[in-house]
């Protein structure tokens, strides 16, 4: 796989994960969670690959995580939600949709 293709992947799994988490009531979610939300857009990637992701995320401020056992809770922030609502764009992540388009 090219590297242009590897950082669409990631941007756009990126951007996946930020909505998942948007969908729950408390806005948080499990990373072996987060693989089978994936999966659906033909992202088949292991816990491993699904923490990095997580951890660029947080490192940019849009979730913040917690590590329970061998897992990682990633909670939505309130940047997370600007960057979903298109307020503002943060770097490496896909940006959603116009609302309609």
């Amino acid at each position: 796989m090219s590297a242009d293709m590897e950082t669409l992947i990631r941007e756009q799994a990126r951007l996946i994960i930020l909505k998942a988490l948007l969908q729950q009531i408390d806005e948080t979610l499990n990373s072996d969670l987060l693989i089978h939300e994936l999966r659906p857009f033909g992202i088949r990637k292991s816990r491993e690959w699904v923490h990095e992701e997580l951890g660029y995320l947080r490192e940019m401020g849009a979730l913040t995580t917690v590590a329970v056992g061998s897992v990682l809770v990633a909670t939505l922030t309130e940047k997370g939600h600007r960057h979903l609502n298109r307020e503002i764009a943060i770097e490496g992540i896909q940006r959603p949709s116009r609302p309609g388009g």
